[in-house]
């Protein structure tokens, strides 16, 4: 579905985890920083520009911690979440290197209502 279907609420949820990583990295807490793009992962899995764009954040913390796994894991991932957001997501996979990019895992719940919510809007 395209980046432009996502809706105000789904998107400024999203806004809001993106912006807690980049304050987490402006303080070097990568960990933290890490735990906001997953959950911006989970909620831009839907959406190819979105979700690729997490992809690339991602690698850049990995890029600064050190971590070749994340770097050359989020290298992929990237590609593949331009090519395939359209076509099949694991649910709530949380996007790391660190996990099978097929697990489907468990939603948080303040995440799985908005995507709740957004399921109408996929459907049209």
């Amino acid at each position: 579905m395209g980046d432009w279907m996502m809706s105000f609420e789904l998107r400024r949820r999203l806004q809001k985890e993106w912006e807690q990583a980049d304050c987490c990295c402006e303080q070097q807490q990568w960990t933290l920083a890490f735990h906001h793009l997953e959950r911006a992962h989970i909620l831009s899995q839907r959406y190819p520009i979105w979700h690729a764009r997490v992809h690339i954040y991602m690698l850049k913390v990995g890029w600064r911690q050190g971590s070749v796994r994340e770097v050359l894991g989020q290298s992929m991932r990237t590609v593949a979440a331009l090519l395939f957001s359209y076509i099949w997501v694991p649910a709530g996979n949380t996007g790391g290197a660190n996990v099978s990019a097929f697990k489907p895992m468990p939603i948080p719940d303040d995440l799985g209502e908005i995507l709740r919510a957004e399921e109408p809007l996929s459907k049209t």
